[in-house]
């Protein structure tokens, strides 16, 4: 019997609520950090993994998705949501549509020494825009994703997940 590892995020776990959720789509941008994530996304029949090339049309592929009636996810990293400011704000703010931002928490350290400032400016940024967010570090947080789904839903705004764990299982 192969043992899990409890105080990890498996990839799995993900998916799991992704479609629990009904997600349709997952935009994203492919990078080693995430490598065994996206191979598993690309394997789910349900989903379909839109590849971006900045983290700023994530955004916009979300909205004209939303439209179409799917339910889209967008996957990135905190520094590219920083970058993604303006059109986190005109995208999907101000368009009022159910999001939900799978943000990766690059530099987090449940330790106090945070030395990335990625990671230091992360929650004012999204306090500063008004998006509430869930922390999903184990595979014991993984309600905390149906949580924010339902909170999207409910609000008509977008929600983060900000994954702590910094992928550590997602790259095999």
């Amino acid at each position: 019997m192969v043992e899990q590892q409890t105080d990890i995020l498996r990839p799995e776990t993900l998916i799991e609520e992704f479609q629990k959720n009904g997600v349709t789509h997952i935009i994203t941008i492919p990078d080693s950090e995430t490598n065994y994530l996206y191979e598993l996304m690309e394997k789910q029949e349900s989903l379909d993994v839109v590849p971006v090339s900045r983290e700023g049309e994530s955004m916009s592929v979300a909205l004209g998705l939303n439209v179409a009636g799917k339910v889209p996810v967008v996957l990135i990293q905190n520094t590219g949501m920083m970058e993604s400011g303006d059109s986190i704000r005109g995208m999907a703010l101000d368009a009022g549509f159910p999001l939900l931002m799978v943000v990766g928490y690059r530099g987090w350290t449940r330790k106090g020494n945070t030395p990335d400032s990625a990671a230091v400016y992360t929650e004012p940024f999204l306090n500063a825009f008004r998006l509430n967010y869930y922390l999903v570090e184990h595979d014991e947080d993984g309600p905390r994703i149906t949580e924010a789904f339902e909170e999207t839903r409910r609000t008509k705004r977008p929600v983060v997940v900000l994954i702590g764990d910094e992928y550590h299982g997602f790259n095999r």
